[in-house]
């Protein structure tokens, strides 16, 4: 008989590890799925063998009884799941919280049948499973709130940020969760737009769920944003925390631009990418202020003009000393920084480099044009330390610690 095949002893703890240990990850998700399918078509053959044995008006009544311990086996071992998931939210482990999602899933899509082969059972029966698909959807819900708040919330500790400014944990593991919603998109929706009233999920529009998650996905990636920003003030160095943004940003868009994101992320926010394109390019600029303080020594302000063939004076002779001096030391002082400091994506390292090294080495080339062959010191090798060539050449390797 029926009773005999889902007992808590056979099937269901033959496969799925105990709950109770407090380890999401150690359940076997796919042999619960199994189970209920199981339990689907058992019931229904249990139901079918039952019409041919038992006398029609006994049939309804007697079948609710025969499955009783089998169901509520199978909804105590989904109620389990469901309290493993709200000890991982309360542990902050939200990638455990997604073992939920494939099951929720699974459940709404078997619920006609469950609701077809219950059909004659007591009202209380036929709650069961509504009753279990309502908690995973709040849990569900719950976790993904938890999730948003705690990205916000995350706090600054130095000993925790990258020395060199490169991507986040926090930043990889925000993105990895949402990359990891995009296999759920419409029980993620559901989810959200269970909380929205007490009415069924199941009551909104496809569309509808897309636009919850739409909102939900931009909202964790605006708390990210914020918790960045604070992040780097962390560092000392404002080029430093420029590096450190940029990388971050950079990661945030290749990523959605690489997944179905973006396209979740634009049904509530058009000019997402836009807008990280132009925090990019803020950060960008603001890490290149920090060569001001180099290419400064040897711009055209403040150098007096010297007419060919009349003798320097001692003072304009100190300036330009003092010019070449400085550049050298800037030059040398930034290199040996932020040689260490780390931009991953290759094309975006290049990129910087070269500007860089364009506006350095245009910049000194015009400066050595102009006062290299001043007669300003009887010792020119200790000032003009680097041909235009090998100036270009340092700034080639920012960014490498191997270089």
């Amino acid at each position: 008989m029926f009773i005999y095949q889902l007992k808590e002893t056979s099937i269901l703890r033959s496969f799925i590890t105990p709950v109770g240990r407090d380890d999401m990850l150690d359940i076997e998700i796919d042999a619960y799925i199994h189970c209920v399918s199981a339990f689907i078509k058992l019931a229904q053959s249990e139901y079918q063998l039952l019409t041919e044995i038992i006398p029609e008006h006994h049939q309804k009544k007697t079948f609710d009884s025969l499955i009783q311990e089998s169901l509520d086996n199978l909804m105590i071992e989904g109620d389990n799941i469901v309290s493993a998931a709200r000890k991982a939210i309360m542990r902050h482990d939200y990638s455990a919280v997604l073992t939920i999602f494939p099951i929720l899933r699974h459940l709404k899509q078997t619920k006609p049948e469950f609701d077809q082969v219950l059909q004659g059972t007591a009202a209380s029966t036929k709650n069961k499973l509504p009753s279990l698909i309502t908690s995973m959807e709040t849990t569900g819900a719950k976790a993904l709130e938890h999730f948003a708040d705690n990205i916000k919330n995350n706090p600054d500790k130095e000993y925790n940020m990258p020395k060199d400014g490169t991507v986040h944990e926090l930043t990889s593991n925000a993105i990895l969760f949402l990359q990891q919603l995009l296999d759920f998109q419409e029980t993620a929706g559901a989810m959200l737009a269970s909380q929205e009233t007490s009415s069924s999920a199941s009551s909104y529009s496809s569309e509808f769920s897309r636009r919850l998650l739409s909102t939900y996905i931009c909202k964790v990636l605006g708390n990210l944003q914020l918790n960045l920003l604070s992040k780097s003030k962390v560092y000392e160095d404002p080029a430093l925390s420029a590096i450190f943004l940029l990388n971050n940003y950079n990661y945030i868009l290749k990523s959605l631009e690489k997944s179905e994101l973006i396209q979740l992320v634009a049904v509530t926010q058009k000019t997402a990418e836009r807008s990280y394109r132009e925090l990019i390019e803020q950060q960008i600029l603001t890490y290149q202020c920090s060569w001001l303080k180099v290419t400064d020594y040897i711009s055209d302000k403040n150098l007096p003009v010297f007419q060919p063939g009349v003798k320097l004076k001692d003072k304009e002779r100190q300036v330009i000393k003092e010019r070449f001096k400085g550049f050298n030391d800037g030059l040398e002082e930034l290199c040996k920084i932020q040689k260490a400091w780390a931009i991953p994506d290759t094309e975006q390292r290049d990129n910087i480099r070269h500007a860089q090294k364009t506006i350095v080495e245009e910049t000194y080339a015009t400066f050595l044009n102009r006062y290299g062959s001043v007669p300003f010191t009887k010792n020119p090798e200790k000032y003009i330390k680097y041909r235009v060539e090998q100036v270009g050449e340092m700034i080639e390797k920012l960014f490498d610690t191997s270089a």
